[in-house]
C-alpha cells in the first residue's frame, strides 16, 4: 500500500485487514517526536516505543532497569511527533507480573498520559490472565514471544529460539494461548522462521517478525540499528539501510573545528 493510501490514522483492526489483505506491515522504533515524526512521514504503519531504549540510549546492556516513568516519558514524546501510525509501548520489566491493580494502572499511564494505543507485554503464561483482563478494561495488548529479552537471564541467551520440538509445540501453544486472551498482534522474535510461518498460520492475528524470517505478517527493527547508529548491534539479522554514524562523526568533528580555528560563527552567522 502506497504512503498515500494510509492517510487515515491506523487502529488494531487496521492490522487485522492488513493481514486478510496480506498487505505486509512495518513497524519500527521510537523514542522521541524527531524520529517519530521523520518515520511515520516515510510511511511506517507502527510506532514501538520499545523498552531498547535502555540500551540504546541508556548505555546498558539489557532493558531491565527501565522504568515504567521511563516509558511513560518516552511515549509521550513519540505520541507527539505522530498522528497516523500506530504507537505502541513496551511495559518493562515487572510493571505487570505483580497484581492486576498494580498492572492497570502501569498500562493506563501508557494510554492516558503517555497517549500510547497499545501496549506491547512480553511472554506467557504467566501474564495470560493479566492480558485477559486488561483487554476486558479496554487496553489493547500486543503479545511478544521467542525471544523475550526481559528474560534474558532465564533464558541464558540471545539465540534462536524454537528449534527443539519441545520448545516449538511450547511456543506454538502459547502463540495460541496469546490470541485467545485477547491480543491482537503476536512480535516473534527469533523464532526459528519455520515455526514463524506455522504460527503465522495458525493465527488469525498479525505477527510482526524481528530474526524470524520472511514469512510474518510483518517486521521490525531498532531504528537506530538500520539507520547504522547504535554500532554495537551486531546480530544477523539486522540490515543496515544507511551508516549514519560516520556523517554525525563527520559533521560534529567540522563543527569542533571551526569553533576552534575561530570561522564559525561567521559575520554573516551572527
Amino acid at each position: 500500500m502506497s504512503v498515500e493510501g494510509k492517510a487515515r490514522a491506523l487502529t488494531v483492526a487496521s492490522l487485522r485487514r492488513m493481514k486478510a489483505k496480506g498487505e505486509r506491515i512495518v513497524a519500527i522504533t521510537a523514542y522521541d517526536a524527531l524520529f517519530a515524526r521523520l518515520q511515520e512521514q516515510a510511511g511506517v504503519d507502527i510506532l514501538l516505543v520499545g523498552d531498547s531504549v535502555g540500551m540504546v540510549y541508556g548505555g546498558r546492556a539489557d532493558t531491565l532497569a527501565v522504568t515504567v516513568d521511563q516509558m511513560a516519558y518516552h511515549t509521550a514524546c513519540v505520541r507527539r511527533g505522530a498522528s497516523r501510525a500506530l504507537v505502541v509501548t513496551d511495559m518493562p520489566f515487572l510493571s505487570v507480573q505483580g497484581s492486576f491493580d498494580a498492572a492497570l494502572a502501569h498500562c493506563g499511564r501508557m494510554l492516558s498520559e503517555g497517549g500510547a494505543q497499545a501496549v506491547k507485554i512480553e511472554g506467557c503464561p504467566a501474564v495470560e490472565d493479566t492480558i485477559r483482563r486488561l483487554v476486558d478494561c479496554g487496553i489493547p495488548v500486543m503479545g511478544h514471544l521467542g525471544l523475550i529479552p526481559q528474560s534474558i537471564h532465564r533464558l541464558g541467551s540471545w539465540g534462536q529460539r524454537g528449534r527443539s520440538e519441545e520448545e516449538a509445540a511450547r511456543l506454538l501453544d502459547e502463540a495460541l494461548r496469546l490470541e485467545k486472551a485477547g491480543c491482537f498482534s503476536l512480535v516473534l522474535e527469533k523464532v526459528e522462521p519455520g515455526l514463524a510461518r506455522r504460527i503465522t498460520g495458525e493465527l488469525s492475528i498479525p505477527t510482526i517478525g524481528i530474526g524470524s524470517g520472511i514469512h510474518c505478517d510483518g517486521q521490525v527493527l531498532v531504528n537506530v540499528d538500520l539507520l547504522g547508529l547504535y554500532e554495537e548491534m551486531d546480530a544477523s539479522f539486522v540490515r543496515r539501510f544507511a551508516h549514519l554514524a560516520d556523517p554525525v562523526r563527520a559533521a560534529v568533528a567540522a563543527y569542533a573545528q571551526a569553533v576552534r580555528e575561530g570561522s564559525f560563527p561567521s559575520q554573516d552567522e551572527v
